[in-house]
C-alpha cells in the first residue's frame, strides 16, 4: 500500500471527475421530470460543471504551487464529495446547478494536481507504470462516463450517479494524508490574484461561446460579446503576466515550442478520441435499435484498449523521446475514425467496435504522455503550473469539440464527423512530430522554467 497508495488515491480522483464530465447525460430525463426541470435547467447542469472545470485550473495549479499539492489535492477532495452529496439530495434544479458547479471547483484542483503529485512520488521505471495507469484510468473513465450512467441510473436511480461519488471521496481522504508526498510549497511565492481573475474570465467566456455557440448562434450578439471578451481578457492576462514575479503561467513558458507542442497534442487528442461519442451513442440506439447498455458494449473497446495499452507501455518505460508515442497513438486515433467514416449502409455496430478499438489503443499511447512531458520540461517548483496548463488544454479540446460536431452533426451526419476527427487527429500528430523533437523523458538540465524558477527563488 506504501508504494501503490499514491497511485490507487490519484486514480480514484481521476475516476470520479471524468466520469462525472459524462454520467449526467443519460440520467438528465430522468432528474428532469423529478425535479420538474426546463431544458435550460439540463443544459446548466451539463456547462456549470465544465465551466468551473475549465476555468479554475490555473487558479488552483498556483495555489497547489503555493500552499502544497497534498493540501490542495485533499482540500479538492473534500470540495469534491461534498458537492456530490448536495447533488445527490438537491431538491430543486437551481441548487443541483450550483452544486454541480462547486462539483467543478473541486474537479479542478484534482485535475491541476494529479500528474504533479505521481512526478512527486515515483522515479524510474514506478514512474513510467505509475503514468501509465494513471493515463489508461483516465482514458477509460472519459469514455465510460455514458454507460457507467445508464446503469446505475437504470438499477439505482439517477441521484446515486453523484452518491457513489460520497464514499470513494471519504476513502480517499482516508489514504491521502497517509502515503501522498508533503509537499510545504512556496512560501516565498505570491499568488497572482489579477492573472488567475483575467484567465479565468477569458477561459470561461471562451468555453461557455463554444458550449452555448450553437443555439445562441455563432454571429449573435451575445456570442461576439463572450469572443471578444474572452480575447480582451486573455491580451490583458498575457501583458499582466509578463510583469509579475511570480506569474500564474511563466510567459517564458508559453514561448517554449515543445510545450506548445504538448499542449497542441492535449486538444487534439481530446477532440479527435471523445467528442463525437454522445453521436455515436445517439446513433446506435436511434437507428441501429440498440439498448443503452447494448450501446455501452459497443463503444467499451474505446475505455478498455486505452487502459491494456497505458499500462503495457508505463510497464516497459522508455528512453524513446515522447514524440513517437504522441505522434504514433494521434495516427491510431486518426486510423479509428477512418474505419468508422468507411461503415456502409448496414449497421453501424460492427464499425465502431473496430474503430473505437484502434481510437482506444491511441489514446492509451497519447494519455499517459501528455502529463509526465508537461512536466519534465519544466522546473520542480513549477510542475502545479504545468500540470493545471496542461490539464486545462485537455478540457478546452472537449468544449472544443463538442462545439464543433454539435454545428457539423445536425448538417454532415456521422460521417463527417469522423473524417473531421481523422483529420484533426493527423495534424496534431504532424505538428507533435515537429514541435517535440527535443524532449526526452528525463528532466531538462537548462530549461527556460530552470531560469524562471532560479530567479524567482533569489528574489524570495
Amino acid at each position: 500500500m506504501r508504494r501503490w497508495g499514491p497511485l490507487i488515491t490519484v486514480c480514484a480522483g481521476a475516476v470520479m471527475l471524468l466520469l462525472d464530465v459524462t454520467i449526467v447525460n443519460v440520467a438528465l430525463p430522468e432528474a428532469a421530470v423529478e425535479l420538474s426541470a426546463t431544458f435550460t435547467d439540463l443544459q446548466w447542469v451539463l456547462d456549470g460543471y465544465v465551466l468551473a472545470l475549465a476555468a479554475l485550473l490555473l487558479g488552483t495549479g498556483a495555489l497547489a504551487d503555493r500552499f502544497g499539492r497534498r493540501r490542495v489535492y485533499c482540500a479538492a477532495l473534500a470540495t469534491f464529495g461534498l458537492a456530490s452529496l448536495c447533488c445527490g439530495l438537491a431538491p430543486s434544479p437551481e441548487l443541483l446547478t450550483a452544486a454541480r458547479t462547486v462539483q467543478g471547483l473541486g474537479a479542478a484542483g484534482m485535475f491541476a494536481t494529479a500528474p504533479a503529485l505521481l512526478n512527486d512520488t515515483y522515479r524510474g521505471r514506478s514512474r513510467g507504470i505509475a503514468f501509465g495507469v494513471w493515463g489508461g484510468v483516465s482514458a477509460a473513465a472519459a469514455a465510460a462516463g455514458p454507460v457507467v450512467g445508464g446503469v446505475v441510473t437504470h438499477f439505482l436511480g439517477w441521484r446515486w450517479i453523484f452518491l457513489v461519488n460520497v464514499p470513494i471521496c471519504l476513502a480517499a481522504l482516508l489514504l491521502a494524508p497517509r502515503v501522498l508526498p508533503r509537499s510545504a510549497g512556496d512560501s516565498g511565492r505570491r499568488l497572482d490574484l489579477v492573472g488567475t481573475v483575467l484567465f479565468t474570465l477569458a477561459s470561461g467566456s471562451l468555453v461557455y461561446g463554444l458550449i452555448r455557440g450553437n443555439e445562441l448562434g455563432w454571429t449573435s450578439p451575445a456570442s461576439v460579446a463572450l469572443f471578444g471578451g474572452s480575447v480582451l481578457a486573455m491580451a490583458a492576462f498575457l501583458l499582466t503576466e509578463r510583469r509579475r514575479s511570480f506569474p500564474v503561467v511563466d510567459p517564458r513558458l508559453l514561448r517554449d515550442g515543445r510545450f506548445a507542442g504538448i499542449s497542441l497534442a492535449a486538444i487534439t487528442m481530446t477532440v479527435a478520441a471523445y467528442s463525437y461519442l454522445l453521436y455515436v451513442s445517439l446513433w446506435l440506439q436511434s437507428r441501429d435499435g440498440l439498448s443503452p447498455l447494448l450501446t455501452g458494449l459497443v463503444m467499451a473497446p474505446l475505455g478498455f484498449a486505452a487502459m491494456v495499452t497505458a499500462l503495457a507501455k508505463g510497464k516497459r518505460g522508455s528512453s524513446i523521446r515522447p514524440r513517437t508515442p504522441i505522434a504514433c497513438g494521434l495516427v491510431f486515433v486518426g486510423a479509428g475514425g477512418l474505419v468508422m467514416a468507411s461503415a456502409g449502409p448496414g449497421p453501424l455496430w460492427p464499425w465502431v467496435l473496430i474503430g473505437t478499438t484502434l481510437t482506444g489503443v491511441g489514446a492509451g499511447l497519447v494519455s499517459p504522455l501528455l502529463a509526465s512531458t508537461a512536466l519534465s520540461i519544466v522546473s520542480r517548483e513549477q510542475a502545479g503550473m504545468a500540470s493545471a496548463v496542461n490539464a486545462a488544454c485537455r478540457q478546452f479540446g472537449t468544449a472544443l469539440g463538442i462545439a464543433l460536431f454539435g454545428a457539423l452533426f445536425p448538417h454532415f451526419g456521422l460521417r463527417v464527423l469522423f473524417l473531421v476527427s481523422t483529420g484533426v487527429a493527423v495534424t496534431g500528430a504532424a505538428l507533435t512530430w515537429v514541435l517535440l523533437r527535443e524532449v526526452q523523458q528525463r528532466q531538462p538540465k537548462n530549461t527556460p522554467a530552470d531560469h524562471v524558477g532560479r530567479r524567482q527563488r533569489s528574489r524570495s
